[in-house]
């Protein structure tokens, strides 16, 4: 049997603003092709397939798409939810989903209640856990001493290794959404440092011929058989360098056979830039940079004013920017040093320049002026 292994969707994210629905629908779609071009069996998502509770309209409908190209291609498709998951709104049909081949693991009750598959070498049991909130899950699981995500991991694959043992000559994935100890995180995760210590070591994990994890957004192999998909868009500059994929998990009569990496495409790079405001928008060398998701750090001595708009007429994508003048702010007394003993129109004028770099001209002093004496009349009324 082949399993596609991939995770952290996250369908209907934006980047610093920008709409992704059309770069994700250009990557995921592109799944179907490779479950048809390399004869895969079940595709496993390991949570996160939206990125927010409620996801949008759009967010739901580009999904059913997705979904139902991999499925006409030839796959079953397993899910479970993630941290940014609604569980309940996921799982919800999933009886008659099933009958489909869309297998929805969504609740604690069911996580060791496998999806059994067959090949030619017999039953493959794929495990679904939904990502386990520590409090709530303990208590769910009867293990109120439980402490944090590994406490409450830790009884979820013990009911997982018990089910297993009751199916002898069974081959078995487990689907999961969780911090391994040895993860390496970038900067779009979103921490699951709720009611204790968020990572988890490996080896809760044993004892199953292959773990699908999801939560950390690069892929990444921990062991042979214990291995992190990763996202398939960038969803932060800190990804700029990752090469986004899936994993091709092959299970024969002994288990575990071999894992294969396939690269997906990238619908548009992730790139910086550091200089001046003025060089940028003209400096022939930054051409290739005009169709990539940009993050800029200007190093003007003064703040320059609308930045990002000025950015864009050149950089259409460019979506963040950073004032760092060129060596460093101006060092001496504290910020709150400064404002001792000053007036309120003072104190302004040194926000002003301590902001942008430079005082505020004499046409903004008068305005401050203007907008003080207004206060002032207001508190004697």
């Amino acid at each position: 049997m082949r399993v596609l292994h991939t995770s952290d969707w996250h369908v209907g994210r934006t980047f610093h603003g920008r709409d992704l629905l059309h770069e994700q629908e250009a990557v995921l779609g592109g799944l179907a092709d490779l479950v048809s071009d390399e004869r895969v069996d079940v595709v496993a998502v390991s949570g996160d397939l939206y990125d927010r509770a409620v996801p949008s309209g759009d967010a739901v409908q580009l999904c059913e798409r997705v979904l139902s190209r991999i499925r006409a291609a030839g796959a079953r498709i397993v899910i479970t939810p993630g941290n940014h998951d609604s569980a309940p709104r996921i799982g919800v049909f999933g009886a008659f989903a099933e009958h489909g081949g869309l297998h929805l693991r969504t609740t604690i009750a069911d996580l060791h209640r496998p999806v059994v598959l067959p090949d030619e070498h017999g039953p493959v049991a794929l495990y679904g856990i939904p990502f386990l909130e520590p409090e709530p899950a303990k208590h769910a699981l009867g293990v109120p001493r439980a402490r944090g995500h590994e406490g409450v991991l830790t009884e979820a694959m013990r009911r997982v290794r018990a089910d297993l043992a009751g199916r002898p000559g069974t081959r078995s994935v487990v689907l999961a959404h969780a911090f391994v100890t040895g993860g390496a995180s970038s900067d779009s995760e979103r921490t699951i440092a709720v009611g204790g210590v968020e990572t988890v070591g490996a080896d809760v994990f044993g004892g199953v011929d292959y773990v699908a994890l999801g939560h950390l957004h690069g892929p990444q192999r921990l062991a042979d058989g214990l291995r992190y998909s990763g996202s398939p868009l960038a969803y932060s500059f800190s990804e700029a360098r990752q090469r986004k994929s899936v994993w091709l998990v092959d299970l024969d009569h002994g288990g575990l056979a071999g894992v294969e990496r396939r690269d997906l495409p990238t619908p548009r790079e992730l790139a910086t830039v550091s200089g001046k405001l003025a060089e940028l928008l003209v400096d022939p060398v930054h051409a290739p940079l005009e169709d990539r998701f940009l993050s800029v750090e200007l190093t003007d001595r003064v703040r320059p004013k609308d930045a990002l708009r000025e950015l864009q007429k050149r950089f259409p994508h460019a979506v963040h920017v950073e004032w760092r003048p060129e060596g460093g702010r101006p060092a001496g007394m504290t910020y709150a040093e400064r404002l001792g003993g000053r007036t309120d129109a003072e104190i302004a004028c040194c926000f002003v320049d301590d902001c942008r770099g430079e005082p505020p001209t004499g046409s903004e002093e008068r305005l401050l002026a203007r907008a003080f004496a207004a206060v002032a009349v207001e508190r004697r009324a």
